[in-house]
């Protein structure tokens, strides 16, 4: 994959394990960012519903086929099954941003259709992903979703993608046995959720008791995924393992993809300190065309993270033109292209190599509540 040329930047992009933490904002970037994309700011149902109903119905499609099938056809059904639940299951990131009566009726029929069957129900990540948005939060040690792991040891990053390999097993475990048992022991309950109620990377964290609305959002989510874990458990005791087993695996896929794409979503070289909003913007990624892959691995619009970075509440159909209208303009030009990136493999890569730098006399510290 190969990015469309820009011309030099003239802000310097962080240093490996030097992420440009201090200094001044890029103002110029940050209010064309604001005034260029006013006009494209709104979330279009036109395209939200059948993008993610099409992705989920192909899913399923394929799943069952998965299922149903032997051999290659069933392995092709398996694969095409991921890339389209992947992609119907990365809407749970539009749904932390978009304004709660933009899109009536998108939440729940999402949970319905996508994140209660997928044990992914949008709790675990309302309320957490915004976050990893905060001003003082990003980069920190009280961010849920940064870890500096393009400085920690070489062994890091294989064990961080792998284990996502055992996130559905995990998520039908946390339905299926302790969300029961947590409403008969409360400490058990309060466990779970401080610890086990996230879409987070950050061990540290640990999660803050629901309150008003969206604890009785949660209420019927967690409520709703018990009940489908133990129904699919009872199933496959009635009927056999063979269906159950392959949407783990596929949902297992379906979790690498998404752990990869986190891997190269950042830079990953801060190591604690508070980051300005351009700092933030230049530790984070772009992966623009030409390059056709990245909208599999990088679906409804997270190619363009950096971009996210500097306008979280931009609808993802909005940040293409978004993207295009600010590499455009000469005020932004400068500091804008640091963010962009040709393609997956260098990005890990570059990560890769940096685990693997010799930095000498220093030690990274990474507790709870310390920017």
């Amino acid at each position: 994959m190969n990015s469309p040329a820009f011309p030099a930047s003239k802000t310097a992009a962080p240093t490996a394990g030097k992420p440009a933490s201090i200094g001044a904002d890029d103002m110029a970037m940050l209010r064309a960012a604001a005034e260029l994309t006013r006009d494209i700011n709104t979330a279009r149902a036109g395209i939200y519903w059948p993008d993610m109903l099409a992705s989920a119905l192909l899913g399923y499609g394929a799943l069952a086929g998965a299922i149903l099938l032997t051999g290659w056809a069933a392995l092709a059904c398996a694969l095409l099954a991921a890339l389209a639940l992947y992609r119907a299951l990365l809407f749970i990131h539009e749904l932390t941003h978009i304004h709660r009566d933009a899109l009536p009726g998108f939440r729940f029929a999402w949970n319905v259709l996508v994140g209660i069957p997928l044990l992914t129900p949008s709790f675990m990540y309302e309320n957490v992903h915004t976050l990893h948005h905060a001003r003082t939060r990003y980069g920190t040690a009280d961010d849920p979703e940064y870890l500096p792991l393009a400085l920690m040891k070489p062994w890091s990053l294989p064990g961080f993608i792998l284990v996502a390999l055992a996130l559905p097993f995990a998520l039908l475990f946390r339905f299926a046995v302790l969300v029961p048992l947590g409403a008969l022991i409360p400490p058990l309950r309060k466990l779970v959720w401080q610890r086990a109620s996230a879409l987070s990377i950050n061990p540290a964290f640990r999660r803050r008791a629901p309150e008003g609305a969206f604890a009785r959002m949660v209420l019927w989510q967690e409520t709703g995924g018990a009940l489908w874990a133990l129904t699919l458990v009872g199933l496959s005791v009635r009927y056999g393992w063979r269906p159950l087993v392959t949407g783990l695996c596929v949902v297992s896929v379906v979790a690498l993809l998404n752990q990869l794409r986190t891997l190269v979503a950042h830079l990953w070289q801060n190591e604690g300190e508070q980051m300005t909003v351009t700092a933030q913007y230049l530790d984070s990624v772009n992966v623009p065309p030409p390059g056709i892959w990245a909208e599999l691995w990088a679906p409804v619009g997270l190619r363009y993270h950096a971009t996210h970075h500097l306008l979280p509440s931009l609808p993802y159909h909005s940040l293409a033109e978004a993207h295009r209208r600010l590499s455009d303009h000469a005020g932004a030009q400068a500091t804008y292209a640091g963010a962009t990136y040709p393609g997956l493999w260098m990005l890990i890569g570059r990560i890769a190599k940096s685990t693997m730098v010799r930095r000498e006399a220093r030690t990274i510290v990474w507790k709870p509540g310390e920017a």
